[in-house]
């Protein structure tokens, strides 16, 4: 008997605006839709609670309103949705290595060799739904089945916060009755042209002769009879090999100045090494980007004498490049990233003794801190800059609390 892979993908429910529900409990239960300018901006999100209005992404915000006038408008908050996102991402990587992200709010899991840990794959996506809602106080959705496509549409089915398994034996059973347009690949153009053949549903592909659908439609035929036989053996592909690791965010209003730009680019110096130590990697470039509020962009390096993966060391080099760049002009979005980088070292090698240096002070500082977050929550632990400018529920207070409330100077971490 063939034994079939274990794939889950997980998809965050209306994402930003969940969290916008989230951290504001009066629009919870209530129309909103995450956008910008009414006339001249597109939906970013919208809950669940306004789409039998006929809202979606990417629609234009004149069009939304006019079918949802009650809605409720709030402005996109990017930093609150990528401090979510890697909450989600770290609960999926604590299940297994091979996550494949698709974006901010969705990613591949291969769950195959995860089983002998954590049960069947039902039961995992279960248990990485629940921590999810536990953990970040978020809805998510899942589809479990053998390839990649098929549990991308039974996440789709599960929506909202719900999950589907779609067994392997039942694949082509489970995507006969869906409609033509469910095939990746298959767009306006493609679908009316099947349309035109007769090809309404899944199944009437899966029934023709593969060889007359490539006759027909040449190679992207047999791509679809495959498909809609559930065929698919590509890989869940961690996101392993990057090149950079970087933090940015778009900011609801533009601001001008070093001072007001200086606690973002903070922020984002931490989240990139603490991405860094998780990936077992160290950086030896810190690059800048600024993009101005015309949609100029940017960006200033800076190459560091050792390589590093600690946050505040990345920020005061990029504290550094500031004095290269026009802080007179309005500025839109700032972001950090770490190029050029490696494997983590094990501690340089001193002159005489040729035996590893102790680990250094900010080193262990990093590992409690890490530990901290792991254990707390991201917000449990700050600095003093950053404290103003993070909104902390009931639960992220009880962090505090449990920790002794630890905030620390910045830009270094001061000893008491």
């Amino acid at each position: 008997m063939p034994v079939h892979r274990a794939i889950l993908h997980v998809d965050m429910d209306a994402f930003y605006a969940s969290v916008e529900q989230r951290d504001d409990p009066s629009l919870r239960g209530k129309p909103v839709i995450v956008g910008g300018h009414p006339k001249r901006g597109v939906v970013t999100a919208a809950s669940y609670e306004v789409r039998p209005f006929g809202v979606r992404s990417a629609m234009p915000m004149a069009r939304a309103l006019r079918l949802a006038p009650h809605a409720i408008v709030v402005p996109p908050r990017f930093a609150a949705y990528a401090e979510a996102s890697e909450e989600v991402f770290a609960i999926f990587e604590s299940v297994t290595p091979l996550v494949e992200p698709l974006s901010l709010d969705e990613a591949f899991l291969d769950v195959t060799e995860s089983q002998a840990l954590f049960g069947p794959p039902a039961e995992i996506a279960r248990m990485i739904r629940q921590r999810i809602a536990r953990e970040v106080h978020l809805p998510a959705s899942a589809g479990i089945a053998a390839v990649k496509f098929v549990a991308k549409i039974a996440s789709d089915c599960a929506k909202p916060n719900g999950q589907r398994e779609v067994p392997a034996e039942e694949t082509v059973s489970f995507l006969a009755p869906l409609p033509i347009s469910r095939l990746w690949g298959v767009g306006p153009k493609a679908e009316e042209a099947l349309r035109r053949d007769g090809l309404l549903t899944i199944g009437d592909v899966a029934a023709r002769d593969p060889r007359r659908l490539e006759d027909r439609y040449g190679p992207s035929g047999r791509h679809l009879w495959e498909l809609a036989h559930g065929i698919d053996d590509r890989p869940v592909v961690p996101d392993r090999e990057a090149k950079s690791i970087g933090a940015e965010d778009t900011f609801e209003e533009d601001l001008e100045g070093e001072e007001a730009l200086r606690p973002h680019v903070h922020a984002q110096a931490l989240r990139v090494g603490r991405r860094l130590r998780k990936a077992g990697q160290k950086t030896r470039v810190v690059q800048l980007k600024i993009k101005y509020a015309d949609f100029e962009l940017v960006t200033r390096r800076k190459t560091l004498e050792q390589p590093t993966d600690d946050g505040q060391t990345i920020y005061r080099a990029a504290l550094e490049l500031f004095s290269r760049i026009d802080l007179g002009r309005r500025v839109r979005l700032t972001g950090v990233s770490a190029q050029d980088l490696g494997e983590q070292a094990q501690g340089q090698l001193g002159l005489f003794d040729h035996l590893p240096e102790p680990p250094r002070r900010s080193d262990r500082l990093n590992a409690a801190l890490d530990a901290i977050a792991a254990r707390f929550g991201l917000k449990a632990v700050t600095t003093a800059d950053l404290a103003g400018h993070i909104r902390f529920g009931d639960e992220d207070d009880e962090a505090r609390r449990k920790v002794g409330a630890a905030v620390f100077d910045s830009p270094t971490a001061r000893r008491k």
